[in-house]
């Protein structure tokens, strides 16, 4: 029986798919997290031999908090599950590591049949995501077609410091979510700006907006004035 995280912030969702893994012989529901640094610390503490990471959590997304999870434990087996089907969001969730995309609007079977897949050793993504563009995706062929974002100079680890700033949080809290020293995110901080040729973290938080393509995370109108009244 194969031990699973599962990750969601919405409890009537946990609950469902409680329901339906708990009606198989073949997986077993180890511990539940409602955001993703919920699930980092859970994931580093038992193990489980799959997570089943929803794609927008409060604080770290799943994206987030499957490269922190990966960092430490790069066997882990996470599968995406995701009301979008965009192509920014396939795109970034294979490369951030995972090893299946499930589509919320997919059945039961489907989900069942990703976390076997996964489990043995493959990849999946549902059947609503197509076979091209998984061979696209690991071909790095994609890149062609993106539009040039300045964001695409930044680390993964640069990338989701900005993100939490655009969101609002200071340094502090940055910190505390990515478990990083004040003075380490502060260096980060200064990185980006450098890079990006900003001189104060309103015109990093906004540029930031700008430029984030995906819905993953993002609040619009009143992220932007959270995060410029605090800027420091």
């Amino acid at each position: 029986m194969y031990s699973i995280l599962l990750v969601d912030d919405h409890k009537i969702m946990r609950d469902g798919l409680k329901a339906i893994l708990g009606a198989t012989q073949e997986f077993k529901v180890a511990a539940e997290a409602e955001s993703g640094s919920e699930a980092v610390q859970l994931a580093r503490q038992l193990r489980p031999h799959l997570i089943l990471m929803d794609l927008s959590l409060p604080g770290l997304n799943g994206i987030e908090a499957t490269l922190e999870i990966l960092r430490a434990n790069p066997d882990a087996r996470v599968v995406i599950l995701s009301m979008y089907e965009d192509e920014e969001s396939v795109i970034r969730s294979i490369r951030s590591g995972a090893r299946g995309f499930v589509l919320k609007k997919a059945s039961h079977t489907d989900l069942l049949d990703a976390l076997r897949v996964v489990a043995k050793g493959g990849s999946y993504l549902s059947p609503q995501v197509s076979d091209k563009l998984l061979h696209r995706i690991q071909s790095g062929n994609l890149d062609e077609r993106r539009e040039s974002n300045p964001l695409d100079v930044l680390t993964p680890r640069e990338a989701q410091v900005m993100r939490l700033i655009a969101e609002g949080k200071t340094s502090k809290e940055v910190a505390v979510l990515l478990n990083l020293g004040h003075e380490t995110v502060r260096s980060y901080r200064k990185a980006m700006m450098k890079k990006l040729g900003v001189s104060n973290v309103a015109e990093l938080t906004q540029l930031a907006l700008r430029y984030n393509r995906s819905p993953i995370g993002s609040n619009g109108a009143a992220l932007s004035s959270a995060a410029l009244q605090r800027a420091e």
